[in-house]
């Protein structure tokens, strides 16, 4: 009986340090640097370039095409996931970008949501670090 309580003992160890280990890796990895995409509109790529900055559980940065960056609003980053708005201007009105994403390494991979003509719209997006 003692054995195997030891054995049980031993297991549950095992277990808890693995699981630590899980959560320092997770919070180990920042999205801070730059980083760039490209999504093709009407048969032409777009490049955007962002650049992120994690302060704890904060994100601040910017988005956009070189010529028409945007600051990022309501930045966050938490268990390895990033959101943030975007507010662009375009006669007179304010649109506001939605993105959701997963940091897997140089990759961050997620969705962003748009309202159009009066339509929720979203579209994925994947972001490469740029070194």
């Amino acid at each position: 009986m003692a054995r195997h309580t030891s054995l049980m003992a031993m297991l549950a160890a095992v277990l808890v340090l693995s699981v630590v280990a899980t959560a320092r890796a997770a919070d180990k990895a920042d999205p801070s640097g730059d980083w760039k995409w490209t999504f093709n509109r009407n048969g032409q790529d777009v490049e955007i370039s962002m650049t992120l900055k994690a302060d704890g559980e904060k994100l601040s940065g910017t988005v956009g095409r070189e010529d028409r960056k945007a600051d990022i609003k309501d930045g966050a980053f938490k268990d390895g996931e990033v959101s943030f708005n975007v507010v662009r201007e375009r006669d007179g009105q304010a649109f506001t970008s939605k993105y959701k994403g997963k940091l897997d390494g140089d990759t961050i991979k997620g969705t962003i949501e748009f309202e159009f003509g009066g339509e929720t719209r979203n579209f994925d997006w994947e972001a490469k670090r740029t070194k």
